[in-house]
């Protein structure tokens, strides 16, 4: 009888944790069915964890890729340049699900062989980041929708009370697109998100044309977002259960700007 090998262990160097990957409650939600609220816990009957299950209107892109660049993104180990990167490739994947129910429209082409017709989209997309960390998502969407309009907003949270401040937006006077993507990469009291999704209704999109994409989210953010706009349809790579008092996601990536840019403070 052949002998059967052990599992290989995860790897202890946090260098090396990018090739490792595991589902677990966490990181990576068990969606055993799903609740009319953003977010509800229960009991995995299998291994007895305590599971997030989400609102049918947050659509939690689960790929063996995604867990292991977001465990990449989570170690401290992480340069600024896999930082970016990781950011970068997971936006790329949440706008691929977040556009697969986009319109198209047919066209004649002439292949090698013969002639066909095609398909491009109908929709004119918007894409709008949320300085400065939202523009690290930006190029994995430009990927898709290479003749997007790009309009930046600029929303920062005061430290003391946690509420959004608006300092900046580029959005003209006209709506001239069809369909807007909202992006940030992080979703944590969901206060900068509310004020980021009122900008755009206010600029005259109505919501169930306007997308927002997160790469980890909190199950408070999404509750919350989901109070104000309970027919939002948010596409995330994780939902981590819980914020610290500070407002951040826990267990988190930390500061999604400052480790994009490099700009940590000691």
């Amino acid at each position: 009888m052949a002998e059967t090998s052990a599992p290989t262990p995860p790897p202890t160097d946090p260098t090396l944790l990018h090739r490792y990957h595991h589902f677990s409650p966490a990181t990576d939600p068990l969606l055993a069915s799903l609740s009319p609220n953003s977010t509800t816990e229960s009991e995995d009957p299998i291994t007895g964890e305590t599971v997030l299950q989400l609102n049918p209107n947050v659509h939690l892109v689960r790929h063996p890729i995604i867990s292991a660049k977001l465990t990449a993104l989570r170690s401290t180990a992480a340069s600024p340049k896999t930082f970016r990167e990781g950011v970068r490739d997971i936006s790329l994947f949440l706008a691929f699900e977040a556009s697969s129910d986009l319109p198209t429209f047919q066209i004649p082409i002439q292949t090698p062989i013969t002639q066909t017709t095609g398909a491009l989209l109908a929709s004119r997309i918007g894409v709008v980041p949320i300085l400065r960390a939202g523009m690290g998502m930006t190029e994995g969407l430009l990927q898709l929708f290479q003749d997007a309009n790009v309009f930046h907003i600029g929303l920062f949270r005061e430290r003391e009370t946690l509420q959004p401040v608006e300092y900046y937006s580029k959005l003209p006077e006209n709506v001239e697109v069809d369909l807007v993507y909202i992006v940030d990469p992080l979703i944590a009291t969901g206060g900068t998100a509310c004020a980021a999704i009122t900008m755009i209704a206010e600029w005259g999109v109505l919501i169930e044309n306007i997308r927002y994409l997160a790469v980890l989210a909190s199950a408070p953010g999404l509750e919350r977002i989901h109070s104000e706009f309970p027919d939002l349809h948010i596409w995330v790579a994780a939902v981590d259960p819980g914020l610290t008092e500070e407002g951040l996601i826990t267990p988190g990536l930390g500061d999604t700007g400052d480790r994009m840019f490099n700009t940590m403070r000691p």
